[in-house]
């Protein structure tokens, strides 16, 4: 049996197969996670510590240099840069490319848990991988001429934070402004050295009197309870009345030798948002999660929430980065409607026939909707690169089709003949031209997807995009366009 004489016998087969992958391909739209950037993997971990208000030379000797020390150590470590502030510092762990960057944050923070004990009292330290998620996707912005900032921040940070933290795609929620509130003890030094007593007395006397502790278990009537001793301090007086010292010469409140009162914690920060002091919400997404679909949800859960939220309380939007998602796939689908519209024109203006210009129209979004099936199966995500190589490859999936149809509807001018195997014999006749021209674009965007660094990164999406709808254009150009316009012609 010849090509001709099998693509004849299986047309309807290739034809249900052709509207199979159309419907694959627009249900894979909606289920391809999308998302500003590729999911790319950044050989780099971040680790900052915090050890107070230590002072920058001293930081760089008791902090900065033993940690260097010890990640330089982790396994694929090229270089290491630091950067040193009074009482912080952030180090940077670059690695080789195509690393596990999995397994080398677990290295690192095992590196510098070694040397923790090493370090000042009260270090502490974070680390997490580079990649695109380390930025919020989406911000809001709390306002209020009525509220105040202490009561803001816990209603962002006790009320909101536990409503989206639950969200699939949410990975963390950041809560930046507004103000903390604590009681602050302000000692008389006079008074403090006149009763023979210093600082590291009164800070013992307030850390032993604020204490929540098990001290046993109590067994009743077959139920064991657990026993605790709560001495926390609940407001100024009990504070005031904190005992320093006891005796036989009398007893010494905190009120003896401080003033106590209820403020706000010093802020280095101030957060606005139109012109007011704000708190902000700051979202980040899992790695993999739909942007905007996370958007979408957020958006539903805040507004089920608005009509709870305190009067006089302002919740807005102040960043959106699936707005940049939507309009990426907006200029993709501007693209791919102009185009077929120009190439219809075309089309209609040298054949002269309707029929054969519904072929090109026809074939254009089922070589993308195929392509989405393609990239759904690869893992991959809708971003602009992968949107940027689809519109990239409109215009040679429309140079594919047009050279199609202008090579059947020559080959049919030339016998007359409307038949089916002479339209495939026209087909097939072009096979090897079609084959050269598509392997050629594709050898031509190939090299890009083995650049190194961070540009390779990126490109790589965008030409394994482009190579994939090259090669579905090829195939249903080869097989299913011949089919379409011996179904239109006959």
């Amino acid at each position: 049996m010849s090509f001709a004489q099998w693509v004849e016998y299986h047309r309807r087969s290739i034809v249900f197969l052709l509207a199979l992958l159309i419907v694959g391909g627009v249900v894979s739209t909606f289920l391809m996670p999308a998302a500003m950037f590729p999911r790319v993997q950044f050989p780099r971990v971040q680790v900052s510590l915090n050890a107070g208000d230590r002072p920058a030379d001293q930081m760089m000797l008791q902090v900065t240099r033993p940690v260097e020390r010890a990640v330089r150590g982790v396994r694929g470590v090229r270089s290491v840069r630091s950067t040193t502030s009074r009482g912080s510092t952030d180090i940077s762990i670059n690695f080789d490319w195509g690393r596990d960057m999995a397994k080398s944050l677990l290295e690192v923070e095992s590196a510098v848990n070694k040397v923790m004990s090493d370090l000042p009292a009260g270090t502490h330290f974070s680390a997490r991988r580079m990649d695109p998620t380390v930025l919020p996707v989406i911000g809001y912005s709390l306002t209020s001429d009525t509220v105040d900032q202490v009561k803001l921040r816990d209603l962002a940070k006790y009320k909101l934070v536990p409503l989206l933290s639950r969200i699939h795609g949410v990975s963390r929620i950041g809560v930046q402004g507004g103000k903390k509130a604590e009681y602050r003890v302000n000692v008389d030094p006079a008074r403090l050295n006149a009763l023979g007593l210093s600082i590291a007395d009164v800070a013992h006397a307030l850390s032993a009197s604020n204490v929540l502790t098990a001290v046993g278990r109590l067994q009743d009537h077959y139920k064991l309870y657990l026993e605790v001793t709560d001495t926390r301090l609940h407001n100024l007086d009990e504070i005031r009345h904190t005992i320093l010292r006891s005796g036989a010469d009398g007893q010494v409140d905190l009120e003896d030798v401080a003033h106590v009162e209820k403020t706000t914690a010093p802020s280095w920060q101030r957060i606005t948002a139109d012109g007011k002091d704000a708190v902000l919400l700051n979202i980040y997404q899992q790695p993999g999660a739909s942007v905007v679909q996370l958007e979408q949800d957020v958006q539903s859960a805040l507004q089920s929430k608005a009509a709870r939220l305190p009067k006089g309380v302002k919740l807005a939007q102040w960043y959106d980065q699936s707005q940049l998602v939507r309009a990426s796939a907006g200029s993709v689908r501007d693209a791919i409607g102009i185009g077929i519209v120009l190439a219809g024109i075309v089309l209609l203006a040298f054949l002269r026939n309707l029929r054969i210009t519904l072929v090109a129209i026809i074939a254009v979004p089922a070589v993308l909707a195929a392509t989405m099936v393609l990239l759904y199966v690869l893992g991959m995500s809708l971003n602009i690169m992968t949107l940027g190589g689809m519109a990239a490859a409109v215009g040679l999936i429309i140079d594919d089709v047009i050279v199609m149809v202008e090579q059947i509807v020559r080959r049919v001018e030339e016998t007359g003949e409307h038949a089916t195997r002479r339209i495939l014999a026209a087909a097939r006749e072009f096979t090897h031209p079609l084959a050269g021209s598509s392997a050629s674009t594709i050898i031509i965007f190939l090299p890009l997807a083995f650049l190194s660094g961070v540009t390779g990164a990126f490109f790589k999406a965008l030409s394994l995009t482009m190579a994939s709808a090259l090669v579905i254009s090829f195939l249903i150009t080869w097989l299913a366009v011949p089919l379409l316009a011996d179904h239109l012609l006959t």
